[in-house]
Formats: structure tokens, sequence, C-alpha cells
């Protein structure tokens, strides 16, 4: 007779596995289902741990697990947008989106979750982890453009393109990953340089911005 198969081993993991264990399997679960319709036993299940453990962690519920989860996947992102600024603004804007799509083709489950985050659960909590997510790319975009005082205008178009990136990050989810990376990356920048060109038609702060980037490339 052949051999039993063997169960795998427990292994220990320390305070920081744990919780990331936890919150990748979370962050699974609420991608594909709606969160009121996920248990915490089927987190516990997902993370191959009991429930009594996943309270140890999450006192506050499957509530706080949420939005631990969402804030996990929002620190990353908030990251890639943290591009030295040295060097062509457009090759700079194209290796932060390369994180930022890496992170969305690794972690699509996750990047789903947290951008439908603020509408499947919505509080104040949700919300402002999103928000923050748009508000931090934002914020290093402007800084790599070098304005001092960004108008209106300005800030509202590249507000407008990083909400573009993230609708075009989830349909490309959906079209199966299609096109290749690079060129959905290529894309976004030539997108950005262009609504940067429509908006320099309306306000000379941008015009004399498209200038000094015409200037640079």
């Amino acid at each position: 007779m052949p051999p039993a198969a063997s169960t795998p081993a427990y292994r220990r993991l320390n305070v920081e596995e744990r919780r990331s264990q936890l919150l990748d399997a979370a962050l699974t679960l609420f991608a594909h289902r709606a969160p009121e319709e996920i248990s915490l036993d089927d987190v516990a299940e997902a993370a191959g741990v009991s429930r009594p453990l996943v309270y140890r962690y999450f006192p506050g519920g499957k509530q706080q697990l949420y939005e631990a989860a969402l804030r996990s996947a929002a620190d990353e992102l908030q990251q890639c947008f943290d591009e030295p600024r040295e060097g062509p603004l457009l090759p700079r804007l194209a290796r932060a989106l390369d994180r930022y799509l890496g992170f969305v083709d690794q972690h699509d489950a996750g990047f789903s979750a947290l951008l439908q985050g603020g509408s499947v659960v919505e509080t104040s909590r949700t919300t402002a982890i999103v928000d923050g997510v748009r508000r931090a790319a934002a914020t290093h975009i402007l800084s790599h453009l070098g304005v001092a005082d960004p108008g209106p205008r300005l800030r509202m178009t590249v507000r407008m393109w990083i909400t573009a990136v993230e609708a075009a990050s989830l349909i490309w989810l959906d079209e199966d990953k299609q096109p290749p990376l690079d060129e959905l990356r290529d894309w976004l920048v030539e997108q950005f340089g262009a609504v940067l060109s429509v908006t320099a038609r309306r306000d000379p702060q941008t015009a004399a911005l498209v200038q000094g980037l015409a200037a640079d490339g």
C-alpha cells in the first residue's frame, strides 16, 4: 500500500508573519465576495488557522480586519510613486508606474479590494484609506513636476489622470491582463503628456510646464 499522505508540518510564525498571513487571506476574500458575506471563520479557513487566533490579532472583528487589510495594500501602493527626483520627468513617471502596475499584477485581488473598498463597506475610515492613496500619488507627481504652488487646473489634471490609471488598472484585470504590462505603462505615460497638453491650452501655469517638459525631453 502507498504511504498515507502526510499532513504539512505546522510552522510557528512570528507576530508580523502571522498578521501578514491573515491580511493576505482577508484581502483575497474581500476582493471576490461582498464583506457582509464573509465571516471570520472564512478568513480563518483561508489562512489555515483557528477563529480564536484571528480574534487574537483583530479583536475588533471583521471590520477591523477589513480596514487593516485595506491599509496594508494602501501603504504599499503609496510607496510606488516615491521615485527619486533624478533625470527627465516622463522616465521617472514610467518607473513609478512600473511599480504601481507591478503591484496590480501581483496582488490583483488586493488591488480590487482596495479600490472597491470605499463603496463596499463605506465608513469614514475606509474612504480615507482609499483616498489617501490617490492624494499621496498626486502629491508625489506634483512634486516631480517641480511646481511650487500648483493651481486648481493643474491639480485637477493630475488627480483626473490618477483616476484614469486606477480605472485602466481595473479594466486591465478584467481583460485578462491585456495589453502587455509594458505597453499599458507606456500608454498611460503618453496619456499623462496628452492631458497636460489639453490643460495647457487653458492654463498658463501648465503651458509653461509643458514647454519645460518638451525642453527636458
